[in-house]
This record gives structure tokens, sequence and C-alpha cells, in this order.
């Protein structure tokens, strides 16, 4: 281990942290897709301009995420996991007190600045904490908490913006990343030992063009992945219709499976590498996406279908932040911020290929559509070759 003063207790209880850190950061995040509706009222706007909202955390993500690691590369990862939390706590206040979309719109800027100081940190410090042997494991535990955002804060902050106004939600929100940080203060170890990173770091690794191309994996298998998962709704009222409470049972179950699907990833990683796992969820997902082409299907058959496609989806994390380790051990903070940001870079290509596919061939092409998209990143993960020894 890195950290040789942590024990196992103590390196279970830093990870859960982690895990619980994530949680905050992802139920402020997705918290807006189940809040549209009261949130466009309360504005007085459309539920289409609301969107903005979610596209401006994205961007805002993908941009600051490499930025925030080298700004912050020489500070001890205590003080920025608890000032990351902390500049997320304000911008999520001033979320709840906005006025109108554009100053909704900006908080949500400063929002993303500490989610993407928090989630790639986390994933380093599992990683400094644990022993290589046990690195798919650690990461699958902190990343957990993003997954269990999307079962149980997602959830919440949509009953408490129904019920209390869509500004409740936000200071939930607000209240556990409080919280949240000064836990992560009083508890993270002031002597993690971690790789320190500046501007040099982040140029040398866009300049590899190796390296940069196993990080755009992350790309191009959620880009496959959204391309189904942008019209989820619509897919799932095809087969069991609208009723509310069944869509959001069909929600729920999407989560069970990211949950279960993310500690599966974190296992097997450990067991044949992060490669090898990767390959495995690509072709299972090219097997798996086509039925969503044949909707409408029997309830208890859809179910089985999103539970499996959730759970070979989610697996992907953990092998690949432990593959780009191995590729670029000499810029951790910088490879995973990096690849953090990709994701919603693939969430914003995809949801704009799942647009033009739908218009041009119709719902029941997704499942198709997304397939192939999965045989592209699985060319994709051939081509960019082994880590190398080291």
């Amino acid at each position: 281990m890195s950290d040789s003063s942590a024990g196992r207790p103590r390196e279970g209880v830093l990870l859960a942290l982690l895990a619980f850190g994530n949680f905050i950061v992802g139920m402020g995040a997705f918290v807006v897709v189940g809040i549209v509706s009261p949130m466009a009222d309360g504005l007085g706007i459309a539920k289409a301009d609301a969107a903005v909202v979610l596209t401006t955390y994205a961007f805002a993500y993908a941009l600051l995420s490499p930025i925030a690691a080298t700004i912050t590369g020489q500070l001890p990862r205590r003080i920025v996991l608890a000032t990351a939390l902390s500049i997320f706590c304000i911008g999520t206040i001033i979320s709840a007190l906005s006025p109108n979309l554009l100053m909704l719109a900006a908080s949500r800027i400063i929002v993303a600045l500490g989610a993407s100081m928090f989630t790639p940190l986390a994933a380093g410090v599992a990683i400094a904490v644990s022993a290589p042997e046990h690195r798919g494991k650690a990461l699958s535990t902190v990343f957990n908490g993003l997954t269990l955002a999307q079962v149980i804060g997602t959830p919440c902050g949509a009953w408490l913006a129904y019920h209390f106004g869509w500004a409740m939600a936000f200071w939930a929100v607000a209240a556990l990343a409080a919280a949240g940080a000064a836990i992560v203060f009083l508890t993270v170890p002031r002597d993690v030992k971690f790789q320190a990173s500046g501007m040099h770091a982040i140029i040398d690794v866009l300049k590899d063009g190796r390296t940069m191309f196993a990080i755009a994996f992350t790309a191009t298998f959620i880009t496959a992945l959204t391309i189904v998962f942008a019209f989820f709704g619509p897919l799932t009222e095809e087969s069991v219709g609208s009723n509310p409470e069944i869509r959001t049972f069909f929600l729920v179950l999407y989560g069970v499976g990211a949950v279960l699907g993310n500690h599966f990833g974190g296992l097997l990683t450990d067991r044949i590498g992060g490669r090898g796992t990767l390959a495995i969820l690509c072709l299972a997902q090219i097997a798996i996406m086509p039925f969503f082409s044949i909707v409408p299907l029997g309830p208890v058959a859809f179910a089985i279908l999103v539970g499996t496609w959730s759970a070979f989806a989610w697996s992907f994390m953990a092998p690949q932040q432990s593959r780009l380790v191995l590729i670029a051990p000499q810029a951790i903070s910088v490879v995973l911020a990096l690849n953090a940001a990709m994701i919603y870079v693939g969430i914003a290509v995809g949801s704009a290929l799942a647009s033009r596919i739908l218009g041009w061939q119709g719902l029941a092409s997704l499942g198709i559509a997304g397939a192939i998209g999965c045989v592209v990143a699985l060319l994709h993960l051939l081509l960019s070759g082994k880590p190398a020894a080291r």
C-alpha cells in the first residue's frame, strides 16, 4: 500500500467516505433529471429549456476536470477533497436560490467545478491506499457512490421537489455536501501519499497519442450506451405503459443493475485485468442492446433486459480506470480526470446521435444503433493495445 499506516479497517472506512462523497456528487448531478417538470413550472420556462441545466453541467465538467486536476495537483488530498465538496455545496445553494434559468445554469458551472475536483481525486486516493491486486474492488467501492445516487438520491430528490418545491431538492444536496466536506476534512488521513502533478503533466498526457486514445475509449463506450439511454423513458412506455409508478420502478431497477454491475466490474478486473473485462462488456452489450429494437416486450422480459443491460453497462468504470493507471502510471490524477471528462463527452455525443437516429428511423432503431456503437467501442479497445509492462 502507498499509505503504509492504513490498515484494512482504516482503508475500508476511507473508501466508504469517498463513496459517500461520490453519492453526494451523483445526487447533485442527476437530481436535475427527476425534477425537470417542477423546476420548469417554478421558473416559468418550457421543459425543453430546462434541459440546458444538465447540458451546462456536462460541458463544464468535461472542461474543468483536467484543469482542476493540474491546479490542485500539489495540494494535500484531504484539503482538495474537502474544498471540492465545499465548492459543490456553495454552487448548489446558489442553484436553490436561483430566480431564473440563467442564474441556475451559471450555478451549475460552480457545482461542476466541485464535482470535477472530487470524483477523479477520490479514485486516485482509492488507488493510493489499496494494494495493486485490490485496486479494482477499491475503485468499484468508491464509484458505487455514484450508482447508489441513481437508486436512492435521484428518486428522493424528485420526491422532495414534487412535495416541497424544486428548490428543496437542491437544499437537501447542499446539506449533504456541507456534512460531507466536514467529515472528509476530519477523517481523511493527512499522510495519504499521492503523485503530485502540474500543468506540465496534462500537456504531456495530451501530447501522448497512445494514452489519449486509451482514455477516449470511455467516450466511445458511453456514446453507444447513451444512444439507448437518452430515450429510456419512451422505450419503457412502449413495453409497460406510461404509469408513473411503473416507470419509476424501472428506473430503480436500472439503478440496482448499475450497483451490481459496478461491484461485478471491480471483482472481474482484479481477476482478469481491465482490458479483458472491458472486452467482455463490449461483447455483452453487442448481444444485449439489439433487444431494445424489438420492443414492445412483456413486463418480465423487459425487466430482465433492463437489469442485464444496466449491469453490463455500469461495470466499465473500475476496469477502465485500472487500465489507465497501468498505461500512464506517471500521471494518474490527470488521466483519471480526463477519463471522467470523457463520460460527459460521451453523453453529449450519444444524446445528439440518438436524437438524429430517432428522427430518421424511429424508436425501434435505437437498440441496433447502440449495438453498432459497441462494435466500434470494441474495435477502439483492441486498437488501443495492452498496458506496457511497468
